[in-house]
C-alpha cells in the first residue's frame, strides 16, 4: 500500500487528499494541518463580518467526519517539525512519526509581521483562522473604530464589511488608491467613491503605518505618518510571504517569488516531492516570469492536480493569466497586465475604454459596466483588462483572461458575438465597445 502525506489543510491540501484517494482508493492518506479544521473558505470571513453571510457555517465544505469517512487519516491541530528523507517520514512537535512514500507540501503562506511598536496589543488583528475570525466576529458589535492597514484585496473586502456592523472604518495605504500595487487608479474609482461616499469609509492614502497606542494591554488609536487615528481595533493585511520552512530544510528549491518551484506536474526538484497552493511559483502566460499572486484562485486546481498525479494520473498544470475580481455592489475585476504594470515592466500597449451597461437601459436591473482593455500596438492581441462596475464583472474577467491566453485581437472582440437579453444582457457587449474604440485610435 503506497503511503501519501499531505501536510496542509488548505483548500490545496484537501484538494490533494480528497483527489489522491478518490483516483485510488488503495491509497493510504494522511493529511496532517496545524488547525482545528480543514476546507473552509478564508476568503469568505469578510462578508460573515458585513453579515452577507449570517453565519460562519455557510464556510465549511464539509465536516470533518466527511474526509475520515472518505478514508483520509486526518490530524488536525498537529504540528510537523521535522521531514526525514532518508527514514520517509514526518516527525511532529508531539514526537508522533508518519512514514510516506510520497509527499505533498500544501503549506501555505504566513504574515509579515510589521516590526511596530506595541504589534502585539489586544486588537491588533491578522485574519488567516476561522476559529480566530469567529472570535472577533462576537467582539464587532462591541467595535465603534476600526483601522484597516492596506488596500490590498483582502483589506477591500474588510472596507466594505466593516460599515455594515456601525463601525466608523479607516483604510490605511502607502499607495494613492486601491491595489495600487497592480490595478488602476481609473478603474477603482467607482469603487473608491462608493466606499468613501455610500459606506464612509474613511480613506487614508499615501499614509504610513508607523506603530500603535494602548492601554492595559488594549489597542486605544493606531499611529501614522498624517497622525493618530481613534480605534479599538486595526486590521493588519501584512505582506504574506510563502511557507517554505520544511520545502527548504529538506533540500527543495525556491524561486523569484520566494516560494517552492515545482514543474506543471506539481513536481518539486526532490524525488517523490510535490507541492500545491500558496506556498508555490506558478508561470505567467504572457509575461513569462514566476508569479505568487491570489493563491486562493488557484490552490484548489494545483491541490487537486497534486493529487490525482502522486495517485499514477497524468495531468499537466498550465501557465496562469491571473483573473481577479471583488466587491459585491461595486465590483471590479480584471485579468493582468494592468496599465499599471504594463508600465512598471515596460510593455508597449494601446488602450480602449467604453462605458457600457449590464442589461437593457430600460430594465430594472441595468447598471454600468466600465472597461477598459490593454493590447499589444503591433499583433493587436488582449495583453490585459479591467472592469468597475455592477453584476457580471467576475465572468467578464474570466473571459478576458481566457482571451488573452487564446491570444485573441481587438478585431475579433470588437466583433464578437453576445446575448442580448433584457434582464442580463445589453444591446451592445462592453468588451466589443471597448475594443471597437482601442481600434478606433490607432
Amino acid at each position: 500500500m503506497t503511503r501519501i502525506v499531505v501536510i496542509g489543510g488548505g483548500s490545496a491540501g484537501t484538494g490533494a487528499a480528497t483527489n489522491a484517494i478518490q483516483f485510488d482508493r488503495s491509497l493510504d492518506v494522511t493529511l496532517i494541518t496545524e488547525f482545528e479544521d480543514i476546507a473552509y473558505s478564508p476568503c469568505g470571513i469578510p462578508y460573515v463580518f458585513g453579515r452577507d453571510i449570517k453565519k460562519f457555517d455557510g464556510l465549511f465544505l464539509q465536516p470533518l467526519e466527511f474526509y475520515s469517512e472518505m478514508g483520509i487519516n486526518l490530524k488536525t491541530e498537529t504540528v510537523v517539525e521535522v521531514i526525514d528523507m532518508d527514514k520517509r517520514a514526518v516527525y511532529t512537535t508531539n514526537g508522533e512519526e508518519y512514514p510516506f512514500d510520497k509527499l505533498i507540501l500544501c503549506t501555505g503562506w504566513e504574515y509579515e509581521i510589521p516590526n511596530l511598536a506595541n504589534v502585539d496589543l489586544e486588537g491588533i488583528i491578522f485574519i488567516k483562522n476561522i476559529r480566530r475570525a469567529m472570535e472577533i466576529d462576537g467582539r464587532l458589535d462591541n467595535v465603534k473604530q476600526a483601522v484597516v492597514w492596506q488596500a490590498k484585496p483582502l483589506g477591500v473586502e474588510l472596507i466594505e464589511a466593516l460599515p455594515h456592523r456601525d463601525i466608523e472604518t479607516h483604510l490605511v495605504d502607502s499607495g494613492s488608491w486601491l491595489m495600487s500595487e497592480f490595478a488602476d487608479a481609473d478603474m477603482m474609482e467607482l469603487l473608491q467613491n462608493h466606499l468613501v461616499n455610500d459606506l464612509g469609509v474613511k480613506m487614508h492614502f499615501g499614509t504610513d503605518l508607523m506603530g500603535f497606542s494602548g492601554e492595559d494591554g488594549k489597542l486605544t488609536s493606531v499611529q501614522t505618518s498624517d497622525g493618530d487615528i481613534d480605534a479599538d481595533m486595526a486590521f493588519l493585511v501584512a505582506p504574506m510571504k510563502p511557507s517554505t520552512k520544511l520545502a527548504k530544510s529538506i533540500g527543495i528549491k525556491t524561486g523569484s517569488t520566494g516560494a517552492i518551484i515545482v514543474d506543471n506536474h506539481m513536481k518539486t526538484n526532490v524525488d517523490e516531492v510535490y507541492a500545491a497552493g500558496a506556498c508555490v511559483e506558478t508561470m505567467h502566460g504572457l509575461l513569462d516570469i514566476p508569479v505568487n499572486l491570489i493563491q486562493g484562485t488557484y490552490a484548489y486546481t494545483q491541490g487537486r492536480l497534486a493529487g490525482v498525479n502522486v495517485a499514477g494520473g497524468d495531468e499537466s498544470y498550465s501557465p496562469v493569466y491571473v483573473p481577479w475580481a471583488l466587491g459585491s455592489k461595486v465590483q471590479v475585476g480584471g485579468a493582468l497586465i494592468s496599465e499599471t504594470l504594463a508600465k512598471a515592466t515596460g510593455m508597449p500597449y494601446i488602450i480602449g475604454k467604453a462605458i457600457g451597461i449590464t442589461a437593457a437601459r430600460y430594465h430594472p436591473s441595468v447598471e454600468p459596466m466600465h472597461v477598459k482593455l490593454l493590447a499589444d500596438p503591433k499583433s493587436k492581441k488582449l495583453i490585459g483588462g479591467q472592469l468597475a462596475g455592477g453584476e457580471g464583472v467576475k465572468e467578464r474577467a474570466d473571459f478576458l483572461a481566457f482571451a488573452i491566453r487564446k491570444e485573441t485581437t481587438l478585431i475579433e472582440l470588437a466583433t464578437m458575438e453576445n446575448v442580448y437579453s433584457p434582464p442580463i444582457g445589453a444591446l451592445v457587449e462592453p468588451i466589443a465597445a471597448a475594443a471597437k474604440n482601442a481600434l478606433a485610435n490607432i
